[in-house]
């Protein structure tokens, strides 16, 4: 038996250590990993598209009124597909490698987004103002 026991020291000693110290030391993710969603709500136009290819259903859009769209996210059901990432041509979803997701609080993993969605009065398309002023009509030749 001490036998058996020398042979397992010698092991453990001779070859390298096979676990991270994680609390300590986190482990940095591989640079393809999809982590915490995040959104850029200046770069989000409110098209939608994020929440026609989502999976899990975790993106609810909400049309208040003719101008006024409501975006939530419901991340505690996201499954980390990006699925939305890809679909937002304004770069505006975004998987950053952030992993520790844990939270005491489901609110933590909420994102509420108000967009103005104004529309043309001459071709009807929405579209976002640059400045507060040009939410009050469309300026154009």
């Amino acid at each position: 038996m001490i036998g058996s026991k020398l042979k397992q020291l010698a092991f453990g000693l001779r070859n390298p250590r096979a676990t991270v110290g994680y609390p300590l030391a986190p482990l940095a993710p591989a640079p393809e990993f999809r982590g915490r969603v995040t959104v850029d709500t200046e770069k989000c136009v409110g098209c939608g598209g994020c929440a026609d290819v989502c999976a899990s259903r975790c993106i609810r859009i909400t049309d208040i009124d003719a101008v006024t769209r409501v975006i939530r996210r419901y991340l505690d059901r996201c499954l980390h597909c990006g699925r939305c990432e890809d679909a937002c041509a304004y770069g505006a979803v975004r998987l950053v490698a952030d992993w520790e997701l844990g939270t005491s609080d489901r609110r933590d993993l909420f994102i509420e987004q108000r967009l103005f969605m104004a529309a043309c009065d001459r071709c009807g398309r929405c579209y976002v103002p640059a400045h507060p002023l040009d939410h009050l009509s469309c300026v154009g030749p």
